[in-house]
C-alpha cells in the first residue's frame, strides 16, 4: 500500500504555487539499545527489592541469608526500615517508577528527566546505605549490594543516553538527593524519632536481660500507654519481650496467652511471680528483675 503523504503548499517568487509531499510518519516507539537495558535493569531492581520486601514482611530469612551472617546483621539493622516499612519497599517502589518512565520514554522524550531524578537519588540512597554497612555495621548484604550496582549502572545509562538538558537535570537532581541523604542521616541519628537512632547501652542491655529472663510485656498496639512504654526504650523497643494482646483491635477477645495469663489491663509486665501495670520506668523494671542498674 503506497505511503499517505502530507501535502503543503508553498508560493514562489513569480507567484505561482508549488506542491511539496513530507512523509507522515508516526512518533517512533522503537526503544534503543540503551533505554532496553534500563528497562531490564529497573525489571530485575523490581523483582529483586520485591523480594526482599516479602521475606522483611513475614520475618523470613532471604536465600542463602541464614541467621547471625553479614547479609542477616545488615537486613535486621536499624537502616533496614524507614517510616516502619522496610527500605526494600522503598527501592521497589523506586524501581517500579523508573521502569515505566523507561517505557513511556519511547515516545516521550521528556519522561528522561524525572527518570533521572529518580535514578540520581536511588543511587545517592543507596550509596549511603552502602557506606554505612560497610562502616558502621560492618557487615555486607550481596542482595543490597546487587540492588546498589544496578541502580549505579542505570544512573551512569541515563547520563550516556543525553537527553535535552540532561546536564542541568543531573545538577537539579544532586542537590535533592543531598537533601535526602542528609534528612535520613539525621533520621538514623535520632534526630527526628529517637526510636531510629543508636541504642542506649543500658537500655539495650536491660532490654536483652527482660528477654532472657522470660519476663513478659502484655500490651495491644492500640493502646497509648503501651507506645509510651516501647518509647522509653527508644531503639531498645523492638528487643523488649512483648506479647499482642488484641491482634483483632479494639473490643475484639485476648488472644491466648493474654488469657492463659489473665491480663486484664495493658501495659501489664510479669516478672516471674510479680505483675506490674501501667507505664514502668526502666530502673522499677531493672529493680524488679533482679538487672544491675546504673546510674
Amino acid at each position: 500500500m503506497a505511503k499517505r503523504n502530507k501535502r503543503e503548499k508553498t508560493g514562489s517568487a513569480d507567484g505561482t504555487q508549488k506542491v511539496s509531499s513530507t512523509p507522515a510518519t508516526p512518533a517512533s516507539k522503537k526503544m534503543s539499545p540503551i533505554d532496553m537495558v534500563v528497562l531490564v535493569l529497573s525489571v530485575a531492581g523490581t523483582l529483586l527489592t520485591a523480594y526482599l520486601t516479602f521475606t522483611a514482611s513475614f520475618g523470613e530469612h532471604p536465600a542463602f541469608c541464614s541467621e547471625g551472617s553479614g547479609c542477616d546483621i545488615v537486613q535486621s539493622s536499624r537502616w533496614a526500615t524507614f517510616l516502619s516499612v522496610p527500605m526494600a519497599l522503598w527501592g521497589c517502589l523506586t524501581y517500579i517508577l523508573i521502569a515505566g518512565l523507561a517505557w513511556r520514554a519511547r515516545t516521550k522524550i521528556g519522561s528522561w528527566t524525572p527518570l533521572i531524578f529518580f535514578a540520581v537519588c536511588g543511587f545517592a540512597i543507596s550509596a549511603y546505605l552502602t557506606i554505612v554497612s560497610v562502616i558502621e555495621i560492618e557487615a555486607t548484604c550481596p542482595y543490597c549490594l546487587a540492588s546498589f550496582l544496578i541502580i549505579t549502572t542505570i544512573m551512569i545509562l541515563t547520563m550516556v543516553r543525553q537527553p535535552p538538558e540532561w546536564l542541568t537535570s543531573v545538577k537539579e537532581a544532586a542537590v535533592v538527593a543531598v537533601l535526602i541523604v542528609a534528612a535520613l542521616h539525621m533520621h538514623y541519628s535520632g534526630v527526628f524519632d529517637a526510636s531510629a537512632g543508636p541504642e542506649d547501652p543500658q537500655l539495650q542491655a536491660l532490654a536483652m536481660h527482660l528477654e532472657k529472663t522470660g519476663v513478659k510485656f502484655y500490651g495491644a498496639y492500640w493502646c497509648p500507654r503501651c507506645q509510651e512504654q516501647k518509647s522509653v526504650f527508644a531503639s531498645s523497643a523492638k528487643r523488649l519481650p512483648y506479647v499482642e494482646c488484641s491482634s483483632g483491635g479494639r473490643g475484639s477477645a485476648l488472644t491466648a496467652p493474654c488469657v492463659k495469663n489473665d491480663i486484664k489491663s495493658y501495659p501489664t509486665w510479669v516478672i516471674g511471680e510479680k505483675r506490674l501495670t501501667g507505664l514502668i520506668k526502666p530502673r522499677e523494671l531493672a529493680n524488679a528483675s533482679g538487672f544491675d542498674w546504673k546510674e
